[in-house]
């Protein structure tokens, strides 16, 4: 047996860790984790904008793929740092968990709580430069190599100064260069910036916001005199609206800054965006729940007052009153507790009492003086409460009917009867359901095998959906119900895993789910139980040799040893290519059909050596915009976003 002591456990200093896992710090390595670099950097600027001493940023898209963040804050200090005796700025950027934001003092609010930013970047750049103009002095850092400091420092230990400027001309300058060997691509795109910049200039009331591009010439600014209210505006450009003007409220409570906007639209559903510190947390948390609860209690009270509800009647539901509703809630708050490091979802319970008590008072000013506006949104909650009961009975019939689904021709099931340690694949067609059926794990791995595409949801209503064969199976299958008889806690499966070909075909399939699951199950992914398997795209023979001593003499001999490996994409099998192993034989897999039962469980079912990746939402407003352009029947809109982002597609042919 091989010993297992100390000297095999490594432990990576400083940077390392993070250049050794990227995904832990930045989510991935392909293109949303390359842009969350800006992002990291982008974060510190504007906690200097919330803290009230910046009021522009600029970002330049340099030709040479540099990109560089520039604002007029106070700049990151430069003195001697009392604990770590080296100066503060290099602090900041070379070690994790160092920033302004944990004590109190530097920052009153802030996004970036973690202090892993800046520092995270220059570990997996080649290159980075800081630039910091404080107290009439120009400094300037510089790393290479994943955070290596480059510039030697004084006889005092600090940076010296490397010109002068006005002592009211402050700021901090960060340009970095993205390590290739790490990321997938190191082409920042442009729209995706400016899209992101767009939002954070809503949410940043007059904070002037620059973008450069070197490569095409353009600029663009960014600043928002309106804030939220422009915001709901821009989602709401091309709807039916009940009433022309967002509703704007805004108020303190304690040491919390409340801000609301919203707008009635005549569609069926609801958006609302929340923010905390300018951070989507996609899953809402207590901020939403303050809102949702006022608002139903102030709209159930009205509808009284003017006689839209009789005595007789039940109170609207929360639902009713919701029903096209789209709303942006901001919050400023100095300690908010974030569950978990994706920062999804706010906890801090008096953020719900400061966002009741803001829109409460508020609101009723408002409706007080727009009577005219109140009435039609009155009016609006009373046709969906109309529509919904008329539509109860249809719904109870459809969803009986579920339960004389046969899943027993389609679901594999597993033995156990435990959730929390069963799973089921959603795989197309029988042929790869088959196999995958022969590899599995019996006792706690289903397989439900789809025939054909599921009905697009995003163009159906719920009475239709319900009729879908595929759907109803997948609804039976799944045991917690759909709508408003939706209980996760019924929930057969802790994880519900897409497992579809490396295809056209099979992308269409996984976005076609993706879409029914967002639209009418949104709480399993809010709660991570939506998975998508990764078959590998590669197998890969190849010979190596290692250099071994002799047994009769000290002369050294190459032994050649033949070797194979999986690889996911073609990002891995350039870098298998950069090894210099001599490739023997190389497989591409065209669907789960060309494995054999013993590979299938060894790559994509064995929960030891598979790689699964869970399926989040990180931003609500970009989810939304983007399933909607993309799964409705409106073609136009679609057409442009697949000519302008087809260039970044991974073409199979």
């Amino acid at each position: 047996m091989e010993q297992y002591n100390g000297s095999q456990i490594v432990v990576l200093e400083g940077l390392e860790a993070v250049r050794k896992r990227p995904g832990m710090y930045i989510g991935s390595t392909g293109q949303r984790g390359l842009h969350h670099l800006i992002w990291e950097i982008l974060d510190n600027s504007i906690d200097e904008h919330l803290a009230g001493f910046c009021t522009e940023i600029q970002i330049t898209l340099k030709k040479d793929g540099g990109i560089t963040i520039q604002d007029n804050g106070r700049g990151v200090p430069v003195d001697m740092h009392p604990a770590k005796h080296i100066p503060t700025v290099r602090v900041v950027y070379t070690i994790l968990h160092a920033g302004g934001k944990f004590g109190a003092g530097a920052y009153k609010v802030s996004g970036g709580l973690h202090g892993v930013g800046a520092s995270v970047v220059n570990a997996l750049s080649k290159s980075m430069i800081v630039e910091i103009r404080r107290g009439g002095k120009i400094y300037r850092d510089e790393y290479e190599e994943g955070g290596k400091p480059v510039l030697s420092l004084d006889k005092d230990g600090l940076l010296p100064s490397v010109g002068n400027c006005r002592k009211n001309d402050t700021g901090t300058k960060v340009t970095f260069y993205p390590d290739d060997s790490i990321f997938e691509t190191v082409e920042f795109k442009a729209d995706t910036i400016k899209k992101k910049l767009k939002e954070i200039a809503y949410l940043n009331k007059n904070l002037k916001i620059t973008f450069h591009d070197q490569k095409t010439g353009e600029t663009s600014v960014y600043q928002e005199e309106y804030g939220i209210q422009s915001f709901i505006r821009y989602l709401n450009r091309e709807a039916d609206v009940l009433h022309e003007e967002p509703i704007y409220i805004e108020g303190v409570s304690g040491e919390i800054e409340v801000e609301i906007a919203f707008q009635y639209t005549a569609a069926f559903s609801e958006q609302i965006n929340a923010y905390c510190n300018r951070i989507n947390v996609v899953d809402g948390g207590t901020l939403v729940t303050g809102f949702k609860t006022a608002l139903t209690r102030v709209m159930n009270q009205y509808a009284r007052e003017l006689g839209v509800l009789k005595e007789k009647d039940e109170n609207f539901d929360g639902k009713d009153i919701r029903n096209g509703l789209v709303a942006i809630i901001s919050i400023k708050h100095p300690d908010p507790q974030f569950e978990g490091q994706t920062k999804t979802k706010l906890g801090n319970t008096d953020a719900k009492s400061a966002v009741d008590e803001v829109f409460s008072t508020q609101v009723q000013r408002y409706f007080d003086k727009n009577v005219e506006v109140l009435k039609k949104i009155l009016e609006n909650s009373a046709k969906s409460y109309r529509a919904r009961k008329a539509g109860d009975k249809a719904r109870t019939a459809a969803l009986k009917q579920l339960a004389d689904v046969d899943t027993r021709s389609k679901l594999a099931s597993c033995s156990s009867k435990n959730p929390s340690e069963c799973e089921v694949y959603i795989v197309e067609g029988d042929s790869a359901g088959g196999t995958v059926k022969t590899a599995r794990n019996r006792k706690t791995q289903a397989v439900l095998p789809l025939r054909g595409k599921i009905l697009n949801v995003e163009k159906a209503t719920l009475e239709k959906i319900l009729l879908n064969n595929e759907i109803k199976s997948m609804i039976a299958s799944f045991g917690c119900g759909i709508g408003e008889e939706f209980d996760i806690s019924k929930l057969r499966y802790d994880k519900i895993i897409i497992l579809t070909d490396a295809d056209v075909d099979g992308a269409h399939i996984s976005t076609l789910l993706l879409t029914f699951f967002y639209r009418f199950m949104p709480e399993l992914i809010m709660e991570g139980k939506v998975y998508r398997g990764l078959p590998p795209l590669y197998k890969v023979e190849y010979e190596t040799s290692e250099q071994t001593e002799g047994t009769a003499s000290k002369t050294k001999k190459r032994t050649k040893k033949r070797l194979s490996k999986y690889l996911f994409d073609d990002f891995e099998l350039e870098q298998f290519r950069k090894t210099g192993n001599k490739i023997l034989n190389l497989q591409r897999y065209k669907g789960l059909g060309e494995m054999d039962a013993e590979q299938l469980w060894e790559t994509t079912l064995d929960p030891e050596s598979r790689i699964l990746a869970k399926v989040s939402i990180s931003d609500t407003v970009e989810a939304d915009e983007i399933t909607s352009l993309l799964m409705s029947s409106n073609v136009p809109p679609r057409r442009e976003f697949i000519m302008s982002e087809g260039k970044y597609a991974n073409i199979d042919l």
